[in-house]
C-alpha cells in the first residue's frame, strides 16, 4: 500500500474504526467514529485496506478567515468592543484584579 506522506484523517486501514490519523504514512492511535475522539493503537498487523484521505466538511464563510490587517475590505477593528469582550473573559475568569476570589494577599515585608 502506498501511504508514504499522507497526513491528515484518513479511513482506518484495519476496518476497526470510522478513521484514523495518519501521520507522514503511519497509522497513530487517534481514531475517531463519528464526532468521538479516542485512541487505539494499531494494531500488530498489515493494514487490510488502503487508507483514503477524508477532506475536511468545512462550510463556506466568505473568506472572513482571510482578513489581514491593513488589507483594503478588510474588517473595521472595534478596539472598544475588543477590549469590553476582553474584560468580560477576564471576569468570568477570575483573571481580572476586580474579582475577589477570597484568597488573602501575600505579606508583605
Amino acid at each position: 500500500m502506498e501511504t508514504e506522506g499522507l497526513e491528515g484523517w484518513c479511513t482506518d486501514p484495519f476496518g476497526r474504526h470510522e478513521a484514523r490519523w495518519i501521520s507522514t504514512g503511519t497509522p497513530t492511535k487517534l481514531v475517531r467514529d463519528g464526532e468521538v475522539e479516542s485512541y487505539d493503537d494499531p494494531p500488530d498487523e498489515q493494514p487490510t485496506r488502503e487508507p483514503q484521505l477524508i477532506e475536511p466538511d468545512v462550510g463556506p464563510n466568505g473568506g472572513a478567515d482571510l482578513w489581514r490587517a491593513g488589507d483594503p475590505g478588510s474588517a473595521p477593528v472595534n478596539l472598544e468592543s475588543l477590549d469590553r469582550q476582553m474584560s468580560d473573559a477576564a471576569l468570568e475568569g477570575g483573571a481580572h484584579p476586580e474579582v475577589d476570589l477570597g484568597v488573602p494577599p501575600p505579606p508583605s515585608d
